[in-house]
């Protein structure tokens, strides 16, 4: 069966927010969309292509995925490609485009980790399964505490100079190793655009010191798993959906996270939100895109539905002085 033609929305660039990241001549979408969960081989190939569709017409721009994200490992870039091939081909100059290595991916010493061997192998493979000849940025997923950081930072820089990647990035870097590959790009230079922790109301490490490291840098910052894997919506006001995440075998995330404290807290910010005229999600987003050093906020998606509910964060981001000490009584 041909696949439909896509026309994207020709307002979509009027209905987002964009954000520059750190100092560098880049801006972002101030919500993008990553393809962690929901666009593996899974999961319903349709449903995937019409949130990623939904998004461009949105104004996203940014599209995350990593070698392994799928499951199986590599699916989500294989199916992105496909859809890059039929639906986006010619937007591609409008959109933005990252891949990740780090974590496991293949069998062997030479599949994992920080090694030039590993990011150098890993960028070419994510390549040929994007149907690209470049990602717009490249990050090292993790601080391989076994590899030198110079060796993985030049790595980095190698595929800025084979064209291979256009900038690259950091993710789950602490302040203290995000500092020091930082400074060694710099000096490479190719210097660090952006970092990508995992941040929201409930897991506020970033706060501890890595925020004011990308401030001083000069280096953005994208957060992940802002509504703490599903934690911060509506899902498990009222007990665990037999279809959610919680309910299905996840190593991320799991009954036992689902505390009597903590849905406490939950249902009371949901009261705030409700307050204040949003849905849980959408102020938890609002709350992170409250400050100017984080460019932009990574969200997943399982639906269309799911997806504009969450983009309707957009239309409050501020906030009261009594509203930001109520959720700070909220989460102590």
């Amino acid at each position: 069966m041909k696949d439909l033609l896509y026309i994207p929305a020709p307002d979509r660039y009027e209905k987002m927010m964009y954000r520059k990241c750190g100092i560098s001549g880049i801006a972002l979408p101030a919500i993008s969309l990553g393809l962690w969960h929901n666009f593996g081989n899974f999961d319903d190939f349709v449903t995937g292509r019409n949130i990623i569709c939904a998004a461009f017409d949105a104004g996203i721009t940014h599209f995350d995925l990593a070698n392994n994200y799928g499951p199986p490992y590599g699916s989500a870039e294989e199916n992105f490609g496909r859809i890059l091939r039929n639906e986006l081909k010619p937007f591609r100059d409008e959109l933005l485009i990252s891949s990740k290595a780090g974590y496991d991916m293949w069998p062997g010493p030479y599949g994992n980790g920080g090694s030039r061997k590993y990011l150098i192998a890993s960028c070419e493979q994510s390549l040929k399964r994007l149907g690209l000849e470049y990602v717009d940025i490249f990050y090292s997923h993790r601080f391989d505490p076994e590899t030198p950081v110079e060796e993985t930072m030049y790595a980095l820089d190698q595929l800025v100079r084979q064209g291979k990647a256009l900038y690259v990035g950091l993710s789950n870097y602490d302040p203290e190793q995000t500092f020091i590959a930082s400074q060694i790009l710099e000096e490479l230079g190719t210097p660090c655009l952006i970092h990508q922790p995992k941040y929201s109301m409930l897991v506020r490490t970033p706060e501890e010191g890595l925020l004011d490291v990308l401030e001083e840098k000069g280096i953005g910052a994208i957060v992940f798993s802002p509504l703490a894997q599903g934690l911060l919506t509506d899902r498990y006001l009222n007990g665990i959906p037999d279809d959610s995440r919680v309910a299905k075998p996840n190593r991320f995330l799991t009954k036992e996270h689902l505390t009597t404290e903590l849905m406490d807290k939950i249902r009371r910010l949901n009261s705030l939100a409700t307050e204040r005229g949003q849905s849980l999600s959408q102020m938890a987003l609002a709350w992170l895109l409250r400050d100017p050093r984080v460019t932009s906020v990574l969200i997943g998606a399982s639906s269309t539905e799911q997806l504009n509910i969450n983009l309707g964060a957009l239309k409050r981001l501020e906030f009261t002085e009594f509203e930001l000490n109520h959720i700070e009584e909220i989460l102590a």
